[in-house]
């Protein structure tokens, strides 16, 4: 029997596993019960990593980490009051803020604070964002990725963050998506030269950091969407760098991956023409428009999917026979088995029945095993 790692290296190099892996991202459910003290009796006191072998699942092993960066002649600073936590950049030619609300309910279910306010917020931020990314330096954390990869073992293989290409950068973390897009209209100069600046940047000092790393499984970019990134944006600004980041990607064997938590249902096409080898916490009807059976019909074999299950399925609110009518068309939609890891899109959440999870433990060991049959 191959272990989970076995399975994920198997589905990477274009092989069939034994069966097909169960790997969700259970780390949020967990926080979240742990927080709030309603871990099932059974597993008060339990680590993650032990509560997913026991379950039967592998882990999703998101923390592994190849380069550490450094800006210099940035002074970066942070203050924190009860609720904001304010970031500033520093520079020689002016300074840009962020700021991010905590709240507690987001506090006690572990996730992130929100970012309610970007650096970029005037035309004059523009050259101080420059300046700031002109500036960033990248270094090599390879000997902290292989003891990761050590300590994950054989329970999974380790997915490694490498950040976002520049539009979506653009974007998510220095202008917010409607100012980056009103922006885009009223500075298409000033976006389009930081935009290049960004891809130039990441093309000559992060992409050999990556390339000559040890991992192999490597996340580049987040969230692209029918709507944020529509087909006609995709193409003018994601396909190029994506594509040409890939096939340096592909010379040293890496596997690149999406995570596509968002609705894929126009640009389906677009991931694999940009030269995407997977999708991870691929995220499906009924949560967004875009549904498994388009993603298999328009992918075939060519894209790995990591995901299957909308999170919503797995609650309470959703009634117990359409989820078993759901996971059993699953079934049906990826036989064989091929290129494909099932998961939880996004994430198990908190309120996730416990019952369900195990459920599709006990349905994969009765119907996972390679060949599936239709």
């Amino acid at each position: 029997m191959m272990t989970n790692r076995e399975r994920m290296l198997a589905i990477m190099e274009g092989k069939s596993p034994d069966r097909i892996p169960w790997i969700p991202r259970l780390l949020l459910w967990w926080l979240a019960h742990k927080n709030a003290g309603t871990l099932p009796e059974k597993y008060e006191g339990w680590r993650l990593r032990d509560i997913e072998r026991d379950l039967g699942m592998g882990t999703a092993a998101r923390d592994g980490r190849i380069f550490t960066t450094r800006c210099k002649n940035v002074e970066i600073t942070t203050q924190y009051d009860d609720r904001n936590i304010i970031t500033e950049w520093v520079t020689p030619i002016g300074s840009v803020t962020s700021r991010k609300r905590r709240t507690s309910e987001l506090d006690l279910a572990g996730i992130a604070p929100l970012e309610v306010e970007k650096p970029l917020k005037t035309a004059e931020d523009y050259d101080v964002v420059m300046y700031i990314v002109e500036n960033t330096e990248y270094y090599p954390a390879y000997d902290e990725y292989e003891a990761y990869e050590e300590e994950i073992g054989d329970d999974g293989y380790p997915l490694v963050a490498t950040g976002d290409g520049p539009f979506h950068s653009y974007l998510e973390k220095w202008a917010g998506y409607e100012h980056g897009y009103l922006d885009l209209y009223d500075y298409t100069d000033k976006v389009e030269r930081l935009l290049d600046l960004i891809a130039q940047k990441q093309r000559e000092e992060l992409w050999p950091v990556i390339a000559n790393s040890p991992a192999r499984l490597i996340l580049h970019g987040a969230h692209y969407d029918t709507q944020i990134t529509p087909p006609r944006m995709f193409e003018k600004y994601i396909t190029p760098y994506n594509k040409a980041m890939s096939d340096v990607m592909h010379e040293h064997n890496k596997v690149l991956v999406h995570h596509a938590d968002s609705d894929s249902s126009d640009i389906l096409t677009h991931f694999k023409d940009a030269g995407y080898d997977m999708v991870e916490c691929f995220t499906t009807a009924p949560l967004v428009p875009c549904t498994l059976e388009m993603a298999r019909e328009t992918w075939g074999n060519d894209m790995i999917i990591w995901g299957g299950i909308p999170s919503i399925i797995l609650e309470e609110s959703y009634p117990e026979e359409e989820f078993e009518k759901y996971m059993d068309k699953l079934f049906g939609i990826i036989a064989p088995g091929d290129a494909f890891i099932l998961g939880v899109a996004d994430n198990v959440t908190m309120p996730a029945i416990l019952s369900r999870v195990e459920r599709v433990g006990e349905l994969l060991e009765q119907h996972g095993k390679y060949p599936i049959q239709a």
